[in-house]
């Protein structure tokens, strides 16, 4: 078998029996297709009998000496790995390449999250506009930030999917994993309001967010739709759907919350991937203490 014959393979897997999500899918292909054109070119190798840690490294290198960061290096990696795994399981490599290759060392970075002086102002009439877009809007962002889901399941959410009476909403996560989360009454009564708009504009969809033709918004409208609005209130190193995320976690912990509590309330499969709110959280105290306690060495300027 080829090497290209064992990605087409691997990839109709991982979107067909993994079901994992097309974005996922399309990564993994584009890091496979590099790799795969390297072999091609630089080492002229192309049936998978051949592949061997050597030439992992040899690519792993190249991507570096190319200016790759070490995260995007990793990143492919990463599908590489997968793909390696696929094929031992599967019987078409003797051992796994990996067992020989190191990742490359990165900078842990922390999560960036909105500060809560500037999501408070999501909640002010003002800064939206009085039409069915701009309550559309502010409905979105308030959801973002008050449930934590991911950009993808706020786009999949539909009438059905909220339950107002249990002030609850059902989010189809990840490889079409369900989990409940609660609402809050305000955010309740807004969902309630907001659905009587659509039914006076006569926007007879299912979406629960959509636009005035009724079509679901797409990844680039949300994304848009938040820089928009927090680019103008927040001093965020980046501004984006997902930086919400992180927000709802990091307030969730600065108030208390416990971590396995907001292990579920994300979906994460892995508590690892949460405790990186918990640095965050230390970083806050650790700048409290020191703009405040007397006896602390103040940051000089």
């Amino acid at each position: 078998m080829t090497i290209r014959e064992s990605m087409g393979a691997f990839l109709d897997y991982i979107a067909h029996e993994r079901r994992l999500s097309p974005n996922t899918v399309a990564s993994y292909k584009a890091s496979l297709e590099r790799f795969c054109g390297y072999l091609l070119e630089a080492e002229q190798v192309s049936e998978l009998e051949d592949l061997d840690a050597r030439l992992i490294r040899s690519w792993q290198m190249h991507l570096m000496d190319g200016e790759c960061s070490a995260r995007t290096t990793n990143k492919m990696l990463s599908a590489l790995h997968s793909w390696c795994r696929y094929l031992r399981k599967r019987g078409l490599i003797a051992t796994d390449p990996f067992q020989k290759v190191t990742t490359v060392k990165t900078d842990k970075k922390l999560p960036i999250f909105y500060k809560e002086s500037e999501v408070e102002r999501i909640y002010e009439a003002g800064l939206f506009p009085d039409t069915f877009n701009g309550r559309r809007d502010q409905l979105l962002l308030r959801i973002l930030y008050e449930t934590g889901i991911r950009r993808a399941e706020a786009i999949g959410l539909k009438e059905s999917s909220v339950d107002l009476g249990q002030l609850q909403i059902k989010v189809l996560g990840k490889r079409n994993k369900e989990r409940i989360i609660p609402i809050e009454i305000e955010l309740a009564h807004t969902i309630s309001a907001f659905l009587a708009l659509k039914k006076e504009k006569g926007i007879d969809t299912e979406s629960l967010l959509p636009d005035e033709k009724g079509h679901p918004l797409n990844i680039s409208r949300v994304a848009a739709i938040v820089k928009r609005y927090m680019g103008q209130i927040s001093s965020a190193d980046r501004i984006s759907p997902h930086v919400f995320r992180h927000t709802f976690a990091t307030h969730m912990l600065n108030e208390g919350a416990n971590i396995d509590a907001i292990k579920e309330l994300l979906g994460h499969t892995d508590l690892m991937a949460t405790e990186v709110y918990t640095h965050v959280t230390r970083e806050h105290l650790k700048e409290a203490y020191q703009h405040a306690h007397p006896r602390s060495q103040k940051p000089k300027h």
